[in-house]
Parts: C-alpha cells; sequence; structure tokens
C-alpha cells in the first residue's frame, strides 16, 4: 500500500494530530466503496447438475407437467392479475383525492391522552374523530348488510309441515263425509277470499302490507331488544315475515332466524307479488283448533267456507293470529274477553283505513260466537273402513304416489250414500247386539260383510266392520270365506251364454232355461268320457241341501229352488274354464276363484260381498259390467284431478242377463212371496255350503244390487272359516236375509 493511498485512508482528526492510523496494535480494515448505480456486485453459482431422466417418454412427459398445486397457484395468480388490471384504472382516478384526504385522516387519528385537554376530557374523542367512527361505522354495517342480502338465498324447499294439508271426504251427496291428515289445512286461492277476510287480517296484522318493503325495521329493534334485552320475545314482524317463517323458517327466537328472516322477506318481497304473499300467509297461519289456513279455520270456527264469511266473523278469525291459545273465546272467560276486545279493535281499525263503511261497522255490536267444537272430524269406527276404501281407489285411479296423496290438499267425492250406509250400518249393529244375547260364543268371532253396488259400478254403502281402530279386517272386502249355492246364477249364465258340450270337441249344444237335468240328490257327475273320478279315485257325486231329490228339472226352476246337483252337471258341461271366464267377466276377482274342479259350480270361490254385489249387479244391468269404484271426482285446491273411471264392458248377452234375473226374482218370489207381491221386480238368492262356514243372500232391486254374508273366523289365530253355529239364524228366520232387506230398504 502506497502512501498517497494510506494518506487519503486516514480519518480527518488523525491527519490534523499528524498520527498514523494503523499503528502496530490496531486491526487493519479493508474498506469498499458502495456500488455505482449501474454496478452490481453478484456472486455467480454454477447450477446442479441435471439427474439423468428416469424413463421412458411418457414418463418425462409426465413429470413435465405441472402439479395440482401449481396449476392452483397459477390460477389463483391469474385472477388475482386479471383483479389487478381491472382495478388499476380506478385506483389511478382515486389516488389524487386520498393524496388530499390523507391529512384530514391523520388528524382523525386519535392521539390518548389528548394534547390541551385536562381531566377526563383528555380522554375523549373529538367531534371529529366520533363522526370519522361513525362514518366508517354506518360504511361497514352497510357493506355487511349488501353482502348479506347478496348471499342470501330463498330456500328452494318449503317446510313440508308448512305445505301439508288434509285430505276431505264427501258424501255422494256433497256434504262432508270425514278428513285424513296430521294437519287441517286446504289452500284457497286469494280470489276465493272475500275482500272484508283479507283486510280484517291486514288490519290486526299489518296494515301497511302493500307499501312497505317485506321488513319492518321497528318491529325487528323491538324484537331484538326483547329477545336480547329482557329474554321475551316480540311480534313486529310483517306479514312476509311471518309467511317466510311459516313456510321456510323454523319458530325458534334467536337473533339469526330473525335476521335470515329479514334477510328472505327483502329478497321474497321483490321476487314476488304482494297477493302471491297474502295468499301463502292466510294458507298456512295457526288458527287454533288443529286448523292450518284461513279455509279450515272458517269451518272449524263458524261451520262455513270461508268465501261465505263476514266482515264481523273475519274479525274474530282475526284475532286468532295473535294467539289461538289466548283468544279463542270458547276457552275461558279471560279468553272470551280478549277475543272480543280484539274483534271490536279489528273491525274500528278496518274503519280508520278505509276498508270497512261506517254505517257497516255499526251492524257489528254482537260479537259472533264460533260454534263449540270443530265440525271438522277424525274418523273413526265405520266410517274409517269407508275412507280406507275410497282412497286406496283414489290413489290408484288418479296415478298418484303414497307421498304425494299424504302431502294433502285433495278433496275426494266418493259415491257412498249417507242414507244407504246408515240403514246397513244400522241394521247389522241391531244383528251384532242380538247375536251377543243370543249366541255370546259364536257372536265373539262373528263377522258380517255387506255391501251394495249400482249396476253402473259405484259403490254405495258396504259394513267393513265394528270399529276400524279396533279390527282393521275389513268384513266386507275380505276373500275368505266360499259363496256356495250364491254362485249359481254365474254357472247358469255361463251355460246359456256359451252352451254344452256332450262330446269331447264336438258342436256345442244350446241350453235354455227349460232345458231338463237331473236334480235328485247323489247324482254321479259325468264327463264325455264317463263318470269323473277325484284323485282319491271315488267317484264324484252332486248333493243337495237337506239331502233333498227333485227328479227332472228345468234348469230355471233348479235356481229358482236352489237345487245344486243339475248346475254341478251343467259346469262340467259347460266347461269349468268357461264357468270361470265367466265369473270374472261378471266381476268376480281372479284370484278368489276356486279350484277348476266340479266343486268350483257349488261355490269352493271365495269373493268379497263387494264382489258379489258387483257381479249380481251384472246380471241387473244387462249383461254388461263396471268394475265398482268408490270415488266419482277428485280435485286438489279446487283444481280437478284426471281420474280414471271405468267403463261399462259386455260381460253376457243381454238375453242371458235378462233369464239370470228372471230365476233370481222367481228365487225371491218362492222365498219371501209376501214381500215380492210389494215389491215387483226384486230378484235374489241365498247361499249355503256344505261345511256350513258361510251363509250368504244376494239380490238385486231398482238397479242396485246388495251382497250379504255372515261367517266366523277368529282373527287371533288364521283366516281359516270357523262353523256359525247357528249365528246365520234359520233358513226361515236367515240373518243375512234381514241384513239384505234393510239395506235395500225392504225391510
Amino acid at each position: 500500500m502506497t502512501d498517497a493511498s494510506q494518506g487519503e485512508d486516514r480519518p480527518e482528526g488523525d491527519k490534523a494530530r499528524g498520527k498514523d492510523v494503523y499503528d502496530s496494535d490496531e486491526t487493519l480494515f479493508l474498506r469498499v466503496g458502495a456500488p455505482r448505480a449501474d454496478e452490481t456486485m453478484q456472486l455467480r453459482v454454477p447450477p446442479p447438475p441435471e439427474p439423468p431422466a428416469a424413463g421412458g417418454r411418457a414418463e418425462r412427459r409426465r413429470s413435465a407437467r405441472p402439479t395440482a398445486r401449481e396449476r392452483a397457484t397459477s390460477a389463483v395468480g391469474g385472477h388475482l392479475a386479471r383483479l389487478g388490471a381491472w382495478a388499476a384504472p380506478y385506483a389511478r382516478r382515486l389516488a389524487p383525492y386520498a393524496r388530499r384526504l390523507a391529512p384530514y385522516a391523520r388528524r382523525l387519528k386519535p392521539v390518548y391522552p389528548r394534547p390541551g385537554r385536562t381531566g377526563w376530557r383528555r380522554w375523549m374523542p373529538s367531534w371529529r374523530q366520533w363522526l370519522g367512527g361513525t362514518l366508517v361505522s354506518f360504511g361497514l354495517l352497510s357493506a355487511f348488510l349488501v353482502t348479506a342480502y347478496a348471499l342470501t338465498d330463498i330456500p328452494e324447499n318449503l317446510n313440508t309441515y308448512a305445505t301439508q294439508q288434509d285430505n276431505v271426504y264427501f258424501w255422494a251427496d256433497g256434504t262432508p263425509m270425514a278428513r285424513t291428515g296430521w294437519v287441517q289445512r286446504q289452500a284457497m286461492p286469494l280470489k276465493d277470499i272475500p275482500q272484508d277476510v283479507r283486510w280484517a287480517v291486514l288490519a290486526a296484522e299489518n296494515e301497511s302490507f302493500y307499501s312497505d318493503p317485506g321488513i319492518s325495521v321497528r318491529g325487528i329493534s323491538r324484537a331484538v331488544y326483547r329477545t336480547v334485552g329482557s329474554g321475551d320475545t316480540e311480534g313486529g314482524s310483517t306479514i312476509t315475515q311471518q309467511y317466510v317463517k311459516n313456510v321456510y323458517l323454523t319458530q325458534n327466537q334467536t337473533i339469526s332466524r330473525k335476521f335470515t328472516e329479514a334477510m328472505i322477506s327483502l329478497k321474497l318481497d321483490n321476487k314476488m307479488s304482494k297477493d302471491q304473499i297474502l295468499e301463502g300467509y292466510l294458507n298456512t297461519s295457526w288458527f287454533g283448533r288443529g286448523t292450518y289456513g284461513i279455509q279450515r279455520a272458517a269451518q272449524a270456527y263458524y261451520g262455513k267456507d270461508v268465501s261465505s264469511l263476514n266482515a264481523s266473523e273475519a274479525a274474530m278469525l282475526a284475532s286468532l293470529l295473535k294467539g289461538a291459545g289466548l283468544y279463542d273465546p270458547t276457552l275461558g272467560k279471560a279468553n272470551h274477553q280478549r277475543a272480543v276486545e280484539r274483534w271490536n279493535w279489528i273491525l274500528d281499525r278496518m274503519v280508520k283505513i278505509g276498508k270497512l263503511s261506517k254505517s257497516e261497522r255499526d251492524r257489528y255490536t254482537t260479537f259472533p260466537e264460533p260454534l263449540k267444537t270443530n265440525p271438522l272430524y277424525d274418523t273413526g269406527e265405520q266410517s274409517d273402513y269407508l275412507v280406507e276404501l275410497a282412497s286406496q281407489y283414489a290413489k290408484k285411479a288418479a296415478h298418484l304416489t303414497d307421498k304425494q296423496f299424504d302431502l294433502g290438499g285433495y278433496q275426494i267425492y266418493t259415491t257412498l250414500d249417507r242414507k244407504r250406509e246408515k240403514a246397513l250400518t244400522d241394521a247389522v249393529g241391531k244383528a251384532r247386539r242380538q247375536a251377543r244375547s243370543d249366541k255370546p260364543k259364536a257372536a265373539k268371532n262373528g263377522h258380517y260383510g255387506a255391501a251394495s253396488v249400482a249396476t253402473d259400478g259405484r259403490i254405495l254403502a258396504v259394513y267393513g266392520g265394528p270399529d276400524h281402530r279396533k279390527q282393521g279386517y275389513n268384513e266386507s272386502n275380505a276373500t275368505t270365506v266360499p259363496a256356495g249355492s250364491a254362485f249359481l246364477p254365474f254357472v247358469y249364465a255361463a251355460g246359456l251364454e256359451h252352451g254344452v258340450h256332450k262330446t269331447r270337441g264336438g258342436p256345442a249344444t244350446v241350453v235354455t232355461p227349460e232345458s231338463v237335468y237331473d236334480g235328485d240328490d247323489g247324482v254321479p257327475v259325468t264327463t264325455p268320457e264317463g263318470p269323473y273320478w277325484d284323485r282319491s279315485g271315488k267317484k264324484v257325486a252332486a248333493h243337495n241341501d237337506g239331502g233333498r231329490s227333485y227328479g227332472k228339472i228345468t234348469l230355471g226352476q233348479a235356481l229358482a229352488r236352489s237345487v245344486n246337483t243339475p248346475f254341478m252337471q251343467l259346469g262340467m258341461d259347460t266347461g269349468l274354464a268357461t264357468v270361470r271366464q265367466t265369473a270374472e267377466a261378471s266381476g268376480l276377482l281372479p284370484s278368489s276363484i276356486g279350484p277348476q274342479v266340479p266343486a268350483l259350480s257349488l261355490g269352493n270361490s271365495t269373493p268379497s260381498a263387494i264382489r258379489m254385489a258387483s257381479g249380481y249387479a251384472t246380471f241387473a244391468g244387462g249383461g254388461s259390467h263396471t268394475e265398482p269404484y268408490s270415488v266419482s271426482r277428485i280435485t286438489r285446491n279446487g283444481a280437478p284431478v284426471a281420474l280414471t273411471t271405468p267403463r261399462p264392458r259386455r260381460a253376457v248377452g243381454p238375453q242371458v242377463a235378462e233369464q239370470v234375473s228372471e230365476a233370481l226374482i222367481d228365487s225371491f218370489r218362492n222365498g219371501h212371496p209376501t214381500t215380492a207381491a210389494t215389491r215387483p221386480g226384486v230378484g235374489g238368492k241365498a247361499g249355503t255350503n256344505d261345511k256350513g262356514t258361510a251363509a250368504w243372500y244376494a239380490g238385486t232391486a231398482d238397479s242396485v244390487s246388495t251382497a250379504v254374508v255372515v261367517y266366523r273366523i277368529d282373527l287371533t289365530k288364521s283366516l281359516e272359516p270357523l262353523p256359525l253355529d247357528g249365528l246365520a239364524g234359520t233358513s226361515a228366520d236367515s240373518v243375512p236375509y234381514t241384513l239384505w232387506s234393510a239395506a235395500m230398504g225392504l225391510g
């Protein structure tokens, strides 16, 4: 190092003192000047050698692809870059304003304790700081609300309970019969709800409904204060908010639920019309007595449809919206007093808002007392059997799933005749009581199936059992007991319609009511090849009731006198397959037809009372059969529901049907000459079997067919029929005939 360089590196003070900076006991430092702006100090490190590529070309291609994290990072970076590019012009425009506001913002920055102040004033913010804090808070709150509104969606699915309705069943004359469902609700279009009813509700709950934005800030604030401050709950919600709570949310009184309610209400108010919201509210609100919606409330409290309510009755119902437990006037004196006060207040409010004239208000001075109990009753006893029958048919004919039907809202108009149903039920009830008195042991397991069916297929009345809640087994629709000799008309019709075959494969021979057969007891059953042998190797023979023989007898007389042996042979001559076909075409279910053996002609089939009545109705209807049905039409909230209605089809020819009907008229005349003399044209026939397990009576009068069967079954053990043990009476005093004549209006 030269002297010049040493002199340049010495500090100025040392130079002045003439002292060398670098003495022998000091450390030597290397001073490096700062690099110029155009110079950069770099340490060059050679990159590590690349490892040899493993695998083939495919492996190298896969290794060259970016990983999922790299792709995600690249995507996020791309989004941020685009966002930055979009925001850059706005940032440049706002930059001058930001520079101007910077001094004021610095002045708003709190300095604590505040200089120039003493005592507690040192710690109080200035008015500028208060203003700034308020503006910032307002801005943040506004941003939060705007964001919350944007992120809140109206739920797609309504509460199942809020939309569930009941199903109502009507008699054939249109009067209510029963209702089913977890809730009592029937939705009504707003056009069917009178203006007085609408404005009574609006006056009571939300008179500014048509002008408000869907929420009440004052009401929400009061509700929040009540909920948070005192733990109590308070109303103040608009009708829109109450509707949202009913159909989208729960009834929980929480801050989060109230906030969500308000956001959905704002959006709903922009999406739906006010009339739509009001309609939904009126159809989903709770009115007490187990009812939801104004329609069911009108029926529950006044026994009328909502369309028939006046302003006074509407005001009483509107008062229930504040709490049916407090304002139902039938629940006590205190309730009655509250109800009257609120009723008066609502009517006065209607006058104040111009929705009720003063003169009309003056007419409503007497409180409209509601009914003491709800006339919309649950089903029970006999009506449950009717509802079960109608609901099964309704779902099948209207192609409704169980889920659809259970959601409710359907009005099912049945074919059931109230007067006939009462007559049949009363008659069977009397017979049951008599049986418990005369035959207590047999009556314990006694059953009485009965049904009336019109020739056009309408089911007019059924008796299903003593009480559906105690016995779900439907006695009128059960296929458990044999038809016995009540089956003979179907064998007769098959022979008349198709003829008989005396030789195998030969031509059919025409059969008429005058055709003669052997009516003696024990006559062997024959085939074209000879006697008919059963599987045990015995000849099969036909037997009459009581072992009585009648000699040669025409088929018409044999049916009128219920002689079995000619029909057992007629069935073999006609063909058991043909007999089966005729019985099914006339209305009997294929599943109820017995084995295809000679006993088929003597009634080893087990039709229900409904199907037996339907089969006899085919003969009374000129040979045309219509499947029995129990529902004539269905609506849902007033709108028609498509229903597949059965159509008539030809079972036997008109002449054959007339010949069978004439034989049944003769049979009725033989058994009951006195009644037959007063009621011409009535036909009927008794039915028994050789085991004595069932007693029938079936017949027709005035285009209505009725079938009654009495039998015994111990339902706790099996469905095997038991001996009647005198439960059905005697041939001279038959219980089935007594019930049949009462159902037909003959007794």
